[in-house]
């Protein structure tokens, strides 16, 4: 069962941090060089749109199963390299849910009115939270590997 557990956990993580490399390393380039303005915000909208709905399902399945497998150790056992995946984890968790309820928000009610000066910016303030987001996770996973 823990393997199970391990492997969800595991998987959660590699939806959320290679659809972060996905958008950082190949959508938002490519978009910002070949697309005008409103399509490229409109384009950005809807891609975040569903990507972030598969980032709340990976935080969920992150949650549950890291507790659950923190739950089945003694805590006292458990290596150093969880204890900062975790704080690091729950950092990010905080920081995505600000995107979310900040400039996500922001960015949906501009492309929507057509306020494309607006819609830029709250793009803008969302492109360094998921690049700090995904520098995070890498140091998450680097701390698991050789923090035992």
């Amino acid at each position: 069962m823990y393997e199970w557990i391990g492997l969800i956990h595991l998987s959660a993580g590699i939806v959320w941090l290679g659809g972060m490399a996905l958008v950082i390393f190949a959508l938002r380039p490519v978009a910002i060089v070949q697309m005008a303005a409103p399509e490229r915000l409109t384009l950005m909208t809807a891609v975040l749109s569903r990507f972030f709905l598969m980032v709340w399902v990976s935080i969920a399945l992150l949650l549950s199963s890291g507790l659950w497998m923190l739950s089945m150790t003694d805590v006292h056992l458990a290596p150093k390299g969880w204890y900062a995946m975790s704080g690091l984890g729950l950092l990010m968790c905080l920081i995505f849910a600000h995107i979310w309820f900040a400039p996500f928000r922001r960015l949906k009610a501009a492309v929507h009115a057509c306020d494309w000066p607006k819609a830029g910016k709250a793009l803008g303030q969302i492109h360094p939270l998921v690049l700090t987001n995904f520098v995070l996770g890498w140091l998450a996973i680097l701390a698991v590997a050789v923090w035992r």
